[in-house]
């Protein structure tokens, strides 16, 4: 069997930086066991499966090299990319997810993907985990929890860009990761805060932009900046910017896509 595959440069506007992803189309779905072999296999952070549903809807399940995952912006923003810019398609696309409900994205004028995602704000943690403290270098200054990650809220962005981590204690978190986050207070700053991501329990040690969690960083940054748009850096080494609205129930988060690679995969 043979099937095609591409690798996208995620949230930015260069190749090698952001975050990538590959993306493979198909009619039919494979066996789960060989979906997780292939994203195994591509050794990136996630692997997406589309599946043609209908007239611009697809479904859509990522793929960590270690686990199936729950939801993934980047690699929708990569799956989306190849749908506009290399398969034809035209106008708003739905995307039916098993645990993110329906995540509608257009692509904007300037060549931007913009996403529609759940607002998933975090919530205060009554009691903050003995391992979160004892897996980052730097002592948050609060710490919020949604149902994807604990939130470190650090005092700076020098902290954040510091912040060193331990992977062995950080995965005893699971299933839940962790991103630490700051506001940006630069007056002329072009961002808004910045964040990295740790996820040792489900994919690796940091992520280098992670689109689904700003479904929790805008609404939490919006209320304290008083904002309803937001422009966010992920303090990764390979670095991505994410374009954020806050609009109702819904996190609207838009970025860049590059092309690395199309090819075929034997199996």
């Amino acid at each position: 069997m043979e099937l095609e595959i591409y690798v996208v440069d995620a949230f930015t506007d260069k190749q090698f930086k952001g975050n990538s992803a590959a993306v493979v189309p198909l009619t039919d779905w494979l066996d789960d066991g060989l979906m997780q072999h292939i994203a195994a296999e591509n050794n990136l952070s996630e692997t997406a499966f589309i599946k043609f549903f209908s007239h611009n809807r697809y479904e859509i399940r990522w793929f960590s090299p270690l686990t199936e995952i729950d939801f993934c912006g980047h690699a929708t923003l990569a799956a989306s990319f190849v749908l506009f810019d290399h398969l034809g398609c035209e106008g708003e696309l739905q995307f039916m997810t098993t645990h993110a409900g329906s995540l509608s994205v257009t692509q904007l004028a300037d060549g931007r993907i913009q996403m529609s995602f759940p607002n998933r704000a975090p919530a205060p943690l009554n009691k903050v985990p003995e391992a979160l403290i004892a897996g980052l270098s730097i002592t948050p200054r609060a710490v919020l929890k949604s149902g994807q990650a604990y939130f470190a809220i650090m005092s700076s962005v020098d902290e954040v860009e510091r912040l060193q981590y331990q992977s062995d204690i950080l995965k005893t978190l699971a299933p839940l990761d962790v991103v630490v986050t700051a506001q940006v207070d630069v007056a002329e700053s072009e961002y808004d805060f910045v964040s990295r991501y740790f996820w040792p329990a489900n994919g690796g040690d940091e992520d280098p932009v992670t689109g689904s969690i700003h479904a929790g960083l805008v609404p939490y940054w919006g209320a304290i900046l008083e904002k309803q748009t937001l422009v966010a850096r992920q303090a990764s080494a390979r670095g991505g910017v994410l374009y954020c609205q806050l609009e109702g129930q819904r996190v609207l988060v838009s970025g860049y896509g590059v092309l690395y690679l199309l090819g075929t995969i034997y199996v």
